[in-house]
């Protein structure tokens, strides 16, 4: 039986511990084992290593929700996707009280709803960047308790309608607005203006500067040209976003990824989170990990977004340095630890 290792989060406030943890043995008909060769680290990350306030957390725990790696084994119903060796991204329960599901050690249970295969032309650190950014935009755009946008395609039909996401040069955006776009939906986003070609090269027709002083003007101006769907908060600032949805002529619906100041909310406008409820999504998941998304990066027709940024240290031992890293700052690129 292989040596299993994990970075541990002991208590909030203190770096990480590598050490051995179990290697998983038993595995749910609908899970696989994964061997990891990449890691993304997210803003959730850090944020749990820090707060000691967090009401949902217990210590220790392994965090880590985005990886990339090769398949070990399969349970059973799951083998009719997947297989041992094949390549694959996955959605990985850091920080949800199992540790064998925490991406951050040298073989990790997943669930294979939230997993999909890899073409060769795509490293596994580019892999790595999408999991969770795929899958909770997905949730918001494509769930009927939010958005309720039709299923991306690689070949979409417009449905002559458009969409605001809010903060596309976050990784939730850059893949909320390719999602958007393969549904058939114009998009309209927000980031600085440094970001605006990147974005558009993603699908956008129009971006914004989300500090201009007419931002708001302009952006209701341009969803009431429009027939607009809704709009995505991916980042930012969702006063924002309520107060646009506010003064557009349609009542709209805003998703974000944010807790929502209810007393802010305007007239009309309705808002919800997209918080937790990811993984249990039977009918956005499939869509979009066994449907879409395999057969998008398969085909070219979805970007790596946004690109890694790689640390120089590998292995486990990388992850903290990818934690600091990702504290410090990072625009329009993800934090990636390759295991070797």
């Amino acid at each position: 039986m292989p040596a299993n290792r994990a970075a541990w989060q002991d208590k909030s406030g203190i770096k990480l511990s590598i050490r051995p943890t179990p290697y998983p043995t038993t595995l749910a008909p609908t899970q696989i084992l994964l061997k990891p060769h990449a890691w993304a680290i997210n803003p959730a990350d850090i944020m749990i290593q820090d707060s000691a306030d967090l009401p949902f957390i217990t210590y220790p725990l392994i965090l880590g929700e985005d990886a990339a790696g090769t398949v070990v084994s399969v349970g059973s119903a799951a083998a009719f996707r997947f297989k041992s060796n094949d390549r694959v991204l996955a959605v990985t329960l850091g920080a949800m009280g199992k540790p064998e599901m925490g991406g951050f050690q040298d073989y990790v249970i997943v669930d294979a709803g939230v997993a999909c295969h890899i073409p060769d032309s795509l490293s596994f650190a580019e892999a790595s960047v999408f999991p969770l950014c795929v899958a909770s935009p997905s949730h918001g755009l494509f769930s009927k308790d939010y958005l309720a946008l039709p299923n991306p395609k690689t070949e979409p039909v417009s449905t002559g309608k458009s969409i605001l996401i809010w903060g596309g040069s976050s990784a939730v955006g850059s893949n909320a607005i390719q999602l958007a776009k393969a549904a058939g939906l114009e998009v309209f986003s927000t980031s600085s203006p440094r970001n605006f070609e990147y974005l558009k090269s993603l699908g956008a027709s129009k971006v914004f500067d989300y500090s201009s002083e007419t931002v708001t003007a302009d952006l209701v101006a341009e969803l009431d040209r429009t027939t607009c769907a809704g709009i995505f908060h991916a980042t930012g600032s969702v006063e924002m976003c309520l107060q646009i949805a506010g003064k557009t002529k349609a009542d709209l619906f805003v998703a974000t990824t944010s807790p929502i100041p209810e007393d802010k909310v305007p007239s009309g406008v309705r808002a919800k989170m997209v918080f937790g409820s990811i993984f249990a999504d039977n009918e956005v998941m499939p869509a979009i990990f066994e449907d879409f998304l395999p057969n998008a990066l398969a085909q070219g027709k979805y970007k790596v977004a946004p690109e890694p940024l790689i640390m120089g240290t590998k292995g486990l031992e990388g992850i903290q340095e990818g934690f600091d890293t990702l504290r410090s700052g990072v625009s329009a690129k993800k934090v990636v630890v390759v295991a070797e």
